[in-house]
């Protein structure tokens, strides 16, 4: 159930490798780094009247964790999944017990990848899906999310 006192909180979640953003296959995933996509939704959140939480995990059980912590102190989530997208179906299932809206974001284009990239476990219990537009696709999501909340 949604939060109705105060500020809108929104988790941002970010799974595996992705605190390699800016080192990590530049020409895929550009040279931004995780600290300042952070940085920039936090910016964009005051302007927007939310509080940003992020939360980065390169273990599947934290990630689980995190989503159970949001049950009832969060309004709204976007994760990106990262490698985990298309094989957790224990981040599926966390994400189920969510009563509020979930942005699922990739700053690539999954679906012009890998075979094995075209799968998601989370696309069909989220609410939308943001995908290849790079680190704009991280506010994208919470320009959408903040309409949603609101």
């Amino acid at each position: 159930m949604a939060l109705n006192t105060g500020q809108p909180k929104v988790l941002v979640m970010h799974g595996p490798n992705l605190n390699m953003l800016g080192k990590r296959e530049p020409e895929v995933y550009g040279t931004t780094t995780l600290k300042a996509i952070n940085a920039s939704l936090d910016e964009l959140g005051k302007k927007l009247g939310l509080l940003i939480e992020t939360f980065q995990s390169n273990h599947e059980g934290a990630l689980v964790e995190k989503i159970q912590e949001a049950i009832g102190n969060q309004n709204g989530l976007i994760i990106n999944p990262a490698a985990l997208t298309h094989t957790s179906i224990a981040i599926r299932d966390a994400l189920l017990l969510l009563d509020i809206p979930v942005i699922e974001v990739h700053l690539s284009n999954i679906y012009k990848r890998e075979p094995f990239r075209h799968k998601s476990m989370i696309s069909d219990v989220a609410t939308a899906q943001i995908t290849g537009f790079g680190t704009p696709g991280y506010t994208m999501a919470l320009k959408a999310l903040a309409g949603m909340i609101h």
